[in-house]
């Protein structure tokens, strides 16, 4: 993979120029991308600014975020051909720190669950995850070092463990929506993918203007829960090595390591997720439910005419619970550093028709809370594991998971 630090170093060395630096995507691309199929649009000849804390970055970007010289299109023959006027915020952020939006990567149609034609890097038999299809897959591919995805339920920690590249869904809000196709305005999260934890920091430092994001090399003496989330069912047995793998890794490294159950309002809170996203979906995309329901795709449908079902009264009651788990889990991390845990159930399903499953991942996306994939070595196709900061504690999350990725690596 394409580490951002390396390349920066070298454009800083003098060794390598911006625009050498997008030559290298580009053979990447040419050489992996036909069997990929990991984007839907690529730029042929973009600005490459010589100056920022990102020049010489190619960036993907999730085709559900608005860019104003590529079309956004949504994953939908709804939206084929549609070019938006504006960058979307995110978007034009990453201009601004020198960043070149190189592509739009496939997504799930509105980053429900209806898969993409993206195959996993490691296996093109074995799904790459979703919604954020592309991004995954072109980071874990080595084509770029830098793609944005969006976390409604699982799309960027999941496909990052099936896809074996490091990725951050953010506190709630830390990078801006505006500009992003709304799918549930309460969960929708912007994430990074990048080939390390440090790459992620980096980059999540520039994009935020919070320079104390950075993590250093290693955290000290961290104290971190190991979560297995009980009342979301078993996991493989690959993720279940994993997690053992990285607590014995994190030890090894100096940190407290200590199993935590969850209270029941937790798994209250996890089992009412679908409630808030599918009444939120149903609004959200009331547009194209209401003129185009023939032309959804079909999962995207199901979940819509599950929505409309849903009462407020029940909305309601989901986000009272919700809330009441954000205070609970805000405690509970007065008691450590961070959570260790599953970031899938498995290394990606043999499949095509399915973009696997997210419940290791739903209650973390409606806490709000920081989530980082630190892949695992030795596994025939990769497998995660996901380290979980409390909210609003972005560095120590990355922190602790560099910790975590280093002791790994040995």
């Amino acid at each position: 993979m394409q580490s951002l630090i390396d390349i920066r170093a070298r454009i800083s060395a003098g060794t390598l120029t911006p625009a050498g630096a997008l030559d290298l995507c580009r053979e990447a691309i040419a050489a992996r991308e036909p069997a990929l199929k990991a984007f839907v649009a690529i730029d042929a000849a973009p600005a490459i600014p010589e100056s920022g804390p990102l020049a010489g970055i190619a960036v993907g970007v999730k085709d559900i975020i608005d860019t104003a010289d590529l079309p956004t299109q949504m994953g939908s023959a709804i939206y084929e051909g549609w070019r938006p006027r504006a960058d979307a915020a995110v978007v034009a952020r990453l201009r601004a720190l020198g960043a070149v939006v190189l592509a739009k990567t496939t997504t799930t149609a509105f980053a429900s669950l209806d898969p993409t034609q993206t195959r996993n890097p490691h296996d093109p038999g074995h799904t790459p995850g979703g919604s954020s299809a592309g991004s995954a897959a072109a980071v874990g591919a080595g084509l770029m070092p830098l793609a944005l995805g969006t976390q409604t339920g699982g799309s960027v920690i999941r496909p990052a463990s099936f896809c074996g590249c490091a990725a951050i869904k953010p506190s709630f809000r830390l990078i801006p929506t505006t500009g992003v196709k709304t799918y549930s305005w309460a969960l929708d999260t912007v994430g990074l993918f990048a080939a390390g934890v440090g790459d992620l920091a980096y980059a999540l430092a520039a994009l935020t203007g919070r320079a104390g994001i950075t993590a250093p090399a290693t955290a000290s003496n961290p104290r971190i829960a190991v979560v297995r989330q009980d009342f979301a069912q078993a996991p493989g047995p690959e993720s279940v090595e994993a997690l053992e793998r990285a607590r014995a890794a994190a030890e090894a490294a100096g940190a407290t390591v200590f199993d935590l159950t969850l209270p029941p309002e937790l798994a209250s809170a996890w089992e009412r997720h679908a409630t808030i996203q599918d009444f939120e979906a149903r609004q959200a995309l009331a547009w194209e439910y209401d003129r185009h329901r023939d032309r959804l795709a079909p999962l995207v449908r199901g979940h819509l005419d599950a929505g409309a079902a849903i009462t407020p009264a029940a909305y309601d009651d989901a986000r009272r619970h919700a809330h009441r788990a954000r205070r609970l889990l805000k405690d509970l991390f007065a008691e450590f550093d961070a959570i260790l845990t599953y970031s899938a159930p498995g290394p990606a399903p043999e499949t095509l028709a399915s973009t696997g499953d997210a419940r290791f991942n739903r209650l973390w996306t409606l806490m709000g809370v920081p989530c980082v994939n630190v892949p695992v070595p030795g596994f025939r196709l990769p497998v995660g594991v996901q380290v979980i900061g409390r909210f609003g504690d972005d560095g120590r999350a990355l922190a602790v998971a560099a910790l975590v990725e280093g002791a790994l690596r040995g």
